[in-house]
């Protein structure tokens, strides 16, 4: 795969993407601005190519050519939730935090527990007594109320204050109310305010073991959602600390990672890390960029290719030259793009805002109907208040706050770890109703670049007819040249020795090889020399012109002997994108500026649904909008500046890695590789994460409408009631088993294939 600008792609500043390009990169803008003029006048992609040819062969060649800053994602479990607004973007410690809150409680729960008079009749046995032993209950409840109730109550404080109350509230009201009842029934005894022994007994064995299940529960929530962002952690610990930099002498001397300044030469050994975003100068290797971009198989660089920070080389050593440092790296715009997509909001999340909030007012509102019913039925105090504080804690809507935001927080993760990254949460959550995906032909289905598509030859093996035109064009750099090169590289097929080169103006090439004269040209070469083209080639000439494919022939003194049909190269995931998303229902369409021939040709080979071409860049966005009016949920996949427009309009835009800074700003999804079977990825992330979304909040409310009733007492005829500390492990459990669902998507499988066929 050919990285070159993707990682540019992802510059941002926290506001703007920065526009660090380098001169190539405008060269490909200003080629791209070039190509929409030739478009508006009308010339087919056929005619380009035959002016190319043209130049090519009359002899005027065309010559082309950190300290990290780890961002706060560790999301607390109801980080955006509208009813757990006393919480906010929390980082591990805060998981840390609620792990020693909840061991030092449980220490103090146990002493708790065995000199509680109702735990001792229960178990049947008495555990030592001393003087003032009677104070153990409720010093060490008072203690586990300020230790680990004061996070709660602190949240619940916060939330009344922005008149968003929720499950905080709930559980400062349970733990409260029990222990402003417990330490009344301590300091006031029912006997001394003229009551029955047994109307009351105290809850402070309820209330330590409830808070101390709650300090559970929580310390559980964080530590999940602190493990969602793992993949995202470990990438800042990708960078290394260090770095040998290549000083004007040609030593090198080892600085720390911070130290890196843009125009820096670094020494990267076989097994390093990379420190920064860069260019090879010198060296060839391969390079793992499965951390950042999922790409498994290594990256062949050399000289000119562009590198990443985080990547780790493989087999040879690299001198790169550092382009970007800090926050300009990649590394650190995937961090932005992930934290900037799970602060947005999605429709699911307000929908469990909604829910939470009414949730919690259903929930008071059962406590206090709870509380005067079971006052005026059963006379009793004591049962009135354990009922009402059993109902404030099974009620507390933990299960429903963590349902969306745990889901948000894997899957964006399980999306940057694939090579997807998700800007607007809206986008991921409206791609599962998607049933047409437009994708921009040039640089998107096909390479953007010129490329062999078909080699026919007479009298002559495929391989020695390759190499001899590979030899003849060994020097040149032009686009057609190129291809032949790369054609024969990719054959494995070494370029023949040639001697005696001369350039034909106007029409082509000719060289010796192994004392046999040969040309290299297009039509004008034919006409001149007074050729035709063999019986046995003129099949293959026809398909090429029909596909508006340019044809360059290689002859000898004798006529045409082989012909090379030139075209921009189509994409081998192309194919298998098309074919999954027919698989997943559905349709595909393409938007290109060339000619109606070359386009129905991909359109063909792909098994495309639908094509529009020679549709001028300021009609793009018109195609998209014929398509919604058809009543079509469309998405619009682009490189280009021509392509914004289009990528705002669709339901959903999607912008090729190696696109333009404008057209990523224009999308809410963005593919790190230029690889359209991504796209797939994305259609079968937001299916699966809007399912377990919905699952979870099944659960959630489910849970809720059986446990309140059950609370409130309904069961009470039957000798059924639950107290408040089993009400606290029925929430716990129903919050564990939501988080489990959620991390079941780690073993999703986004593609048909086990490994993506690798992106050019």
């Amino acid at each position: 795969m050919n990285n070159k600008h993707n990682h540019e792609a992802i510059h941002e500043s926290p506001h703007n993407h920065v526009h660090h390009h380098d001169e190539t990169h405008h060269e490909q803008h200003h080629s791209e601005a070039e190509h929409d003029h030739s478009m508006h006048h009308e010339n087919t992609a056929a005619e380009a190519a035959d002016h190319a040819v043209h130049d090519h062969y009359g002899g005027n060649e065309a010559h082309e050519q950190q300290e990290m800053h780890e961002q706060h994602l560790v999301h607390e479990a109801h980080s955006g939730h509208g009813a757990h607004t006393g919480h906010g973007v929390m980082h591990e410690g805060h998981a840390t935090l609620m792990r020693n809150r909840f061991f030092v409680s449980l220490v103090l729960t146990i002493p708790v527990l065995l000199y509680s008079e109702i735990i001792q009749t229960w178990l049947g046995f008495t555990p030592p007594q001393f003087n003032s032993s009677q104070f153990i209950p409720p010093v060490f409840g008072t203690l586990i109320f300020i230790l680990g109730g004061l996070p709660f109550l602190s949240m619940g404080r916060q939330e009344l204050q922005q008149r968003q109350p929720g499950m905080m509230t709930l559980i400062s009201l349970a733990i409260t109310t029990a222990y402003l009842y417990s330490l009344g029934i301590f300091l006031f005894p029912p006997n001394t305010m003229g009551m029955q022994m047994d109307t009351a007994m105290d809850f402070f064995w309820e209330l330590a073991t409830l808070i101390t299940i709650m300090l559970l529960g929580h310390w559980i929530e964080l530590r999940s959602v602190s493990q969602a962002q793992g993949a995202l952690k470990e990438l800042a610990k990708l960078l290394p600390d260090q770095a040998e930099r290549i000083l004007p002498s040609g030593q090198t001397e080892t600085i720390p990672v911070s130290a890196l300044k843009a125009g820096d030469r670094v020494l990267i050994r076989p097994g390093a890390s990379i420190p920064a975003d860069g260019m090879v100068v010198d060296g060839e290797s391969n390079v793992n960029e499965a951390m950042i971009t999922g790409e498994s198989k290594p990256v062949k660089k050399r000289v000119e290719d562009e590198v990443i920070g985080g990547t780790v080389n493989s087999s040879g050593s690299l001198r790169v030259e550092i382009r970007h440092v800090g926050e300009q790296t990649a590394l650190a715009g995937i961090m932005r793009l992930v934290e900037e997509a799970q602060n947005s909001q999605s429709r699911a999340q307000t929908l469990a805002q909604k829910a939470a909030f009414y949730l919690t007012i259903i929930a008071i509102g059962a406590g206090v109907i709870t509380f005067i019913g079971w006052l005026l039925l059963s006379g009793q105090l004591a049962d009135a208040v354990r009922n009402t504080v059993t109902v404030l804690v099974i009620a507390c809507p933990h299960a429903l706050g963590l349902a969306v935001p745990l889901v948000v927080a894997i899957s964006t993760t399980l999306a940057a770890r694939n090579g997807l990254l998700v800007r607007q949460r809206l986008a991921l959550e409206e791609a599962k109703n998607l049933n047409y995906i437009i994708f921009d032909k040039t640089g998107t289905l096909t390479k953007g670049e010129q490329g062999i598509v078909d080699l026919a030859v007479d009298g002559i093996d495929t391989k020695e007819a390759l190499s001899i035109a590979a030899g003849i064009e060994g020097d040149s750099e032009h686009m057609i040249a190129q291809a032949i090169r790369a054609y024969a590289q990719e054959k494995q097929v070494q370029a023949a020795q040639v001697r005696q080169f001369e350039s034909l103006p106007g029409r082509g090439v000719k060289a010796v090889v192994n004392s046999v004269t040969y040309f290299v040209g297009g039509p004008r070469l034919l006409e001149q020399q007074g050729w035709s083209v063999p019986e046995a080639l003129r099949s293959a000439k026809e398909k090429a012109e029909t596909a508006g494919q340019s044809v360059i022939y290689l002859a000898n003194e004798r006529g045409v002997i082989a012909l090379f049909a030139i075209a921009d190269v189509i994409r081998e995931e192309s194919r298998e994108a098309v074919k999954q998303l027919h698989n997943l229902g559905l349709k595909v369409a393409m938007l290109t500026g060339d000619s109606e021939a070359v386009a129905r040709a991909v359109a063909q080979e792909l098994n495309i649904d639908t094509y529009f071409a020679q549709v001028l860049p300021e009609h793009k966005a018109d195609k998209v909008r014929e398509l919604q009016r058809g009543g079509q949920k469309v998405a619009m996949v682009g490189d280009g500046v021509n392509d914004a427009p289009a990528l705002v309009t669709a339901d959903v835009g999607i912008a090729i890695g190696a696109g333009t800074d404008v057209a990523i700003e224009s999308a809410g999804i963005i593919l790190v590789r230029s690889n359209p079977l991504d796209i797939v990825k994305i259609i079968r992330l937001s299916r699966a994460t809007y399912r377990k979304m919905i699952q979870n909040l099944i659960w959630a409310t489910g849970y809720n409408v059986v446990a309140i009733p059950l609370a409130m007492g309904i069961l009470a005829p039957f000798g059924i009631i639950l107290d408040p500390a089993v009400g606290a492990i029925f929430m716990s459990v129903s919050t564990v088993i939501v988080a489990i669902n959620a991390q079941l998507m780690r073993g999703l499988r986004l593609t048909d294939t086990p490994v993506a066929a690798q992106a050019s």
